[in-house]
């Protein structure tokens, strides 16, 4: 285990990147990574400033010490008995948890341990998830006296109805093979094989074009909000754009000439 971390001078989230991969990692470890104030602000801050860099192509949300993310800070959440405060906490929240929709990179949490409450959010969030076979998810608000408002609005886009129903009603934590049965996350490897895992997942986005993925992956949360007839016409139209698009031209030339394809920027 790392040294207890000074409050004072910690940073919130570390950001390291290395070939096009950027890891945000979060740096509360010893209380659980909780989504603070200033936690949503630094995490907020860095995805601002990837949304900026096109050298980056990929982003994995991490996080220090024995869990991934057990949500809200509830000793601050108590310390601030104020309608306007804790509305502008949550407004900060849906800010975070939108822009890792519209972040044109594509964002996979890296898991272990215990993602609760916004933490089990943030998971939902993401584009992609891998688990370490130990990881635990929930919505555990309800044992507390605040339901999971919240955070079930994106688990309710990963899982469905009567699964996220289960877990607000209950309160009680889901292991990280019904995560990937119910489809919160993509994979479930033990422990000492979640970069690995990860990594297969980043050689293939970052062997593809950044254009096509940064457009597609817009398109596809568009869609996804849409009527089914109003999806589908969106979603021509963007295919129809696609195909007069560079990327499109080479793709398709080099399956064609079964070679392999050399990307725009």
């Amino acid at each position: 285990m790392n040294a207890p971390l000074d409050p004072a001078v910690a940073p919130y989230v570390l950001s390291h990147t290395q070939d096009g991969v950027c890891q945000l990692t979060l740096n509360r470890g010893e209380r659980y990574n909780p989504l603070s104030r200033a936690m949503i602000a630094a995490l907020q801050g860095e995805l601002a400033r990837i949304s900026a860099e096109p050298s980056i192509r990929c982003v994995v949300l991490a996080a220090d010490g024995k869990g991934f993310c057990a949500g809200h800070d509830l000793k601050e959440l108590q310390a601030h008995a104020d309608f306007a405060w804790q509305q502008d906490l949550f407004a900060a929240c849906h800010a975070l948890m939108l822009s890792l929709t519209t972040l044109p990179q594509p964002v996979i949490a890296r898991v272990h341990g215990i993602a609760t409450a916004a933490g089990c959010q943030l998971v939902s969030m993401c584009d992609l998830a891998v688990a370490a076979e130990s990881a635990r998810f929930a919505l555990p608000g309800v044992n507390v006296g605040v339901f999971c408002t919240t955070p079930a609005v994106g688990v309710v886009r990963n899982v469905g109805r009567k699964r996220t129903m289960e877990m607000l009603l209950t309160g009680e934590p889901i292991d990280a093979a019904t995560a990937l049965a119910w489809g919160l996350v993509n994979r479930v490897v033990p422990t000492a094989e979640l970069d690995a895992a990860i990594a297969a997942f980043t050689r293939v986005i970052l062997a593809r074009s950044a254009s096509v993925i940064a457009k597609g992956k817009q398109a596809f949360y568009r869609q996804a909000d849409l009527g089914l007839s109003a999806a589908y016409d969106y979603a021509g139209g963007v295919m129809a754009c696609s195909l007069l698009e560079a990327d499109a031209d080479e793709g398709i030339a080099a399956f064609i000439a079964k070679r392999a394809p050399h990307w725009g920027r």
